[in-house]
C-alpha cells in the first residue's frame, strides 16, 4: 500500500513538472510569436518612414508651367476626363487634377482611372468603402484613417477625418501617393499594387504570386493605355 502512494506520488510529481514544462514552453512560443510580430511591425514602419525621408528629400523637381499652350493643354486633358465620366467628374476636379499631377510630373490618366476604380466609376466623394480588418476606406481616393495622416503630412497639408470627403483634397493625398509609391518602386504594378493592398499587402501579393500584377494594376494601366490610344488615334 505504501508502494502504490510512494508510485502515485511520483506520477503525480512527473505530471506536474511535464505540465509546468509544456506550460513554460508555450508561453515561451506565445512571447516569440510576439516578438517576431512586433519586429515584422518595427521593421515595416521603419521602411515607411525612410521611404518618405527619401521621398521628401529628393531633388525631384516639381516645377509646373503656366504658359498659354501648357494650360491649353490641361484643360483639354481635363475636358477628356469630364466627358469620360459622363459628367461625374466634375470639370473643376479634372483640372485641378491635371494641375496636381504635372506638379509632381505623375501621369494624370493613372490617377484618374485609379479614381475611378476606386469608386466603381461614380467619383462620388463622400463614398465610404466596405468593413474590412484594417477598417473602412473614405471619400474619392478610398484612404484609411491610419494611412492617410502620413500621406497630408508629406503633401504638406493639414488632417482632419472629415477633409477625407473633400474631392480635392482626396485628390491631392492619390497624386502624392502614387508619386511616392512611384518614386518607391519605380514600377506601376508595385505601386498600384501598393495603393490598394498597402506596402505589407504588396509584399505578401508578390511572395504568393511571385510578381506585382494584381487585377487591379493590370485595370488601371490598361485603362490608361486605351486613353493613350484614343489619343494617338485622333
Amino acid at each position: 500500500m505504501r508502494a502504490v502512494t510512494m508510485f502515485a506520488q511520483i506520477s503525480f510529481t512527473i505530471v506536474l513538472i511535464t505540465g509546468s514544462v509544456l506550460i513554460v514552453n508555450y508561453y515561451k512560443d506565445k512571447d516569440n510569436r510576439l516578438l517576431a510580430k512586433k519586429n515584422e511591425q518595427l521593421t515595416e514602419e521603419h521602411e515607411k518612414l525612410q521611404s518618405e525621408y527619401e521621398y521628401l528629400t529628393s531633388d525631384a523637381d516639381k516645377s509646373q508651367s503656366d504658359d498659354f499652350e501648357n494650360w491649353s493643354y490641361l484643360e483639354e486633358q481635363a475636358n477628356v476626363f469630364y466627358k469620360d465620366s459622363n459628367g461625374e467628374f466634375k470639370k473643376p476636379w479634372a483640372l485641378f487634377l491635371v494641375k496636381q499631377a504635372e506638379k509632381y510630373e505623375v501621369d494624370p490618366v493613372m490617377v484618374y482611372e485609379l479614381l475611378k476604380v476606386e469608386t466603381g466609376d461614380t467619383f462620388d466623394p463622400e463614398l465610404v468603402g466596405p468593413e474590412t480588418k484594417y477598417g473602412k476606406a473614405y471619400g474619392m481616393a478610398q484612404f484609411m484613417k491610419n494611412t492617410a495622416p502620413w500621406i497630408a503630412d508629406m503633401a504638406g497639408l493639414p488632417y482632419e477625418e472629415e477633409l477625407l470627403f473633400d474631392p480635392y483634397y482626396s485628390i491631392q493625398l492619390s497624386v502624392v501617393y502614387l508619386d511616392f509609391l512611384f518614386n518607391k518602386y519605380n514600377n506601376w504594378d508595385k505601386a498600384l499594387t501598393a495603393y490598394h493592398r498597402g506596402v505589407g499587402g504588396l509584399k505578401e501579393y508578390i511572395e504568393e504570386n511571385g510578381d506585382a500584377k494584381s487585377w487591379y494594376a493590370k485595370e488601371i494601366q490598361s485603362k490608361a493605355n486605351a486613353h493613350d490610344t484614343l489619343a494617338s488615334a485622333n
